[in-house]
């Protein structure tokens, strides 16, 4: 077998691998980078960039429809090939396996195609060929979408996000299975295009990572506009005649496509792991602060556990790319990381929930405020659902997390990111100017709500 000495070798070139190969490139080490796939990984083709061109398109039908409260009678007619042709175009004019290849490659990263595999310490095998890093092995491996055990599933043609990325004629009718980040999206875009949706989530509720109180606000708002949701779904057969057949709590539904959005699973089989000490059948890689998972092993993204979104694969590359060149600079820190589900209201979410809290043994205080009872919120009448929930700590005085849904849900969440963040102090926040009349205005109203925090 034949090896090739370098200095780092990068296995997978999603979005944190792709960054600390370029970044570890350009400050002049000799960078390998291995993607069996597309390099780019899977949010510039399948997940964040084509998903929210699809939801951006939904959400201006929705808004044109609402026009007719707000201005008067307006004629709206859907159609898909326009979302297709944009994202298709998208696709072949920008966000394209070439164009990451080729700035990496202008970089100086040499990109090896194949499956990588950890042979010991320092070492990566990819078809034959023995890669020997002296500074060490960034693993970036990612995720793909989860399959579930449900009887009947496996013999039929269901779509994960992937496919629908592809779609270019819209079905009749679509059944969601799961009502987390991905599924709530995409539910809703679809029937936001005239597709009758159902969503079944196993869960007591949708998107069960945020707020009970969001959850709650999105539920409300599916229900008005006619997606039927389904929760503590006990799925216990699906069948395929042409037509896909659910069989779920004594009833079935049936409908012409099927979308599995039940989460990811890492991509950690046949990686080599037992040889350089770690466990192949674990589900996440640990790591340290500085994203260490061995000797000479750093590890990115999705398969550490930490938090499957891009922003976070490019934040923990940025510190393993300081960490190889022996730069200084702050840790890995998760205290307040934050996230968005781009439905319509946004759903974002920083730091703790109260339960997270709560259960951490904290001195936990809430704040709410409505967003339909904030001037904004009536200024923008149809269309202003949300609400504002933080999360205070009260024997420090600080917030510990918070939730919005709203409007521009994920731009309001910047402020309370920034609190939590730098554990700026509740009286410090309750003493500032909040622009009237913005949906971001709603914190004061949720502040003022904690009391004497």
């Amino acid at each position: 077998m034949a090896e090739k000495q370098v200095d780092v070798v990068v296995v997978g070139l999603g979005p944190g691998g792709e960054y600390a190969a370029q970044k570890l490139a350009e400050a002049g080490l000799r960078v390998v980078g291995v993607e069996r796939a597309l390099v780019g990984g899977e949010c510039p083709f399948y997940g964040c960039i084509p998903s929210k061109m699809m939801i951006r398109a939904a959400d201006s039908l929705a808004e044109a429809r609402r026009a007719v409260t707000l201005a008067g009678e307006v004629r709206v007619v859907p159609d898909w090939t326009l979302v297709a042709t944009r994202i298709d175009k998208q696709a072949t004019n920008h966000w394209n396996d070439e164009s990451h290849t080729t700035r990496l490659e202008e970089a100086g990263v040499e990109i090896v195609r194949g499956h990588g595999r950890l042979d010991g310490t320092g070492r990566v095998t990819v078809d034959g060929t023995t890669y020997v890093a002296a500074r060490g092995v960034v693993l970036n491996a990612g995720t793909e979408p989860a399959t579930l055990p449900i009887d009947g599933l496996a013999g039929t043609p269901y779509w994960t996000n992937r496919e629908v990325m592809r779609l270019t004629e819209l079905p009749a009718s679509l059944v969601v299975i799961g009502g987390g980040p991905i599924g709530a999206e995409l539910a809703q875009a679809f029937s936001r295009f005239g597709v009758r949706v159902t969503v079944l989530e196993a869960a007591d509720r949708l998107l069960g990572p945020a707020e009970p109180e969001a959850s709650a606000v999105i539920a409300e708002v599916f229900e008005r506009e006619g997606i039927e949701v389904v929760t503590g779904a006990n799925i216990s057969r699906v069948s395929h005649d042409g037509t896909f057949h659910v069989e779920v709590d004594g009833r079935t539904i049936d409908a012409e496509q099927l979308l599995v959005a039940a989460g990811r699973r890492t991509n950690l089989a046949d990686l080599g792991l037992e040889t350089v000490g770690l466990d192949p059948q674990a589900r996440v890689v640990e790591v340290d602060e500085h994203l260490r998972a061995g000797e000479r092993l750093w590890a990115v993204g999705d398969i550490t556990g930490k938090g499957q979104f891009t922003h976070v694969s490019m934040y923990q590359g940025e510190r393993v790319v300081r960490d190889i060149l022996g730069r200084d600079g702050a840790v890995a820190d998760y205290r307040a990381l934050s996230w968005v589900t781009f439905t319509d209201p946004e759903v974002a979410v920083v730091g703790m929930t109260e339960r997270q809290a709560r259960e951490a043994g904290l001195n936990v205080v809430t704040g709410h405020a409505d967003i339909p009872e904030s001037s904004r919120g009536w200024i923008h009448q149809a269309g202003s659902d949300g609400i504002v929930k933080v999360v205070a700590d009260a024997d420090r005085g600080i917030l510990v997390g918070a939730c919005v849904a709203s409007p521009a849900g994920g731009e309001v969440i910047g402020l309370l990111a920034t609190a939590v963040h730098a554990e700026v102090p509740v009286a410090t926040l309750k003493g500032m100017h909040f622009a009237y009349p913005t949906f971001h205005r709603t914190i004061e109203s949720a502040l003022d709500d904690l009391g004497d925090v």
